[in-house]
């Protein structure tokens, strides 16, 4: 389903990282801080352009051209959640949606209900906490039920109990939904919960693939084992 290679030149090393993954497929990308990671994101979202390489999501072609953002069919959470704060936390989520469908209608509710957003649902989304910021980003990120998701940083300030609900809703959603998942995350045990294929990268170059229990049994670097000494 998505078959890309991001080359984006940094001040540094050049990110060079080949990606594929099926529909439905949850894949991690791992690694130090500063490898590249969210710059494979970025690209593939559409909101910074490769230098080189392709992104195809099926059969359209997402780059080269650079197709706009709108007609990408991505869900892309940044790290920085992006929220208009002018707007309600509802009015957020729903950006851009036809709210006569009574399908959308159905499926914003449940985000509304299952990402425990309704206590804020018409606050001003500048008045949430990090956490309900974050959560009201996600469910914004799934309203029009991507078949690509990327999530940059998903569970930054949120405490483990919700960590922990919102992994097992992102499996279920996945699962019934069909969308494909590539995350990143600091926290290495929640994307192993999140994710069942992982790809590790260290200064913008892919040094290893596979499951994690792979990637625990050979480890290329030990950078990586230290990493994975989290799980």
């Amino acid at each position: 389903m998505l078959d890309a290679r991001v080359v984006k030149r940094r001040r540094s090393f050049t990110v060079d990282v080949a990606l594929r993954a099926e529909r439905g497929a949850s894949v991690a990308l791992f690694g130090p801080s500063g490898a590249g990671k969210s710059t494979v994101l970025a690209c593939i979202a559409g909101f910074e352009a490769p230098d080189a390489g392709h992104v195809r999501l099926g059969d359209r072609a997402l780059f080269p051209p650079n197709v706009r953002l709108d007609r990408r069919g991505v869900g892309y959470l940044r790290q920085d959640a992006g929220l208009f704060p002018h707007l309600t936390v509802a009015a957020n989520v729903t950006f851009g949606l036809d709210g006569r469908r009574a399908a959308d209608a159905a499926w914003v509710e449940e985000l509304r209900e299952r990402l425990q957003l309704t206590d804020v649902w018409r606050a001003s989304a500048a008045r949430v906490s990090g956490g309900q910021e974050r959560r009201a980003a996600l469910a914004r990120t799934l309203a029009r039920k991507p078949s690509l998701v990327l999530l940059d940083e998903p569970f930054a300030a949120l405490d483990r109990d919700i960590v922990r609900d919102l992994i097992a809703n992102l499996t279920e959603w996945r699962e019934r939904i069909g969308f494909t998942i590539v995350a990143v995350d600091h926290d290495a045990d929640a994307l192993a919960h999140l994710c069942t294929q992982v790809v590790a990268i260290e200064r913008g170059t892919v040094v290893q693939s596979g499951t994690w229990p792979e990637l625990r049994e050979r480890t290329a670097s030990n950078s990586l084992a230290r990493l994975l000494a989290q799980l």
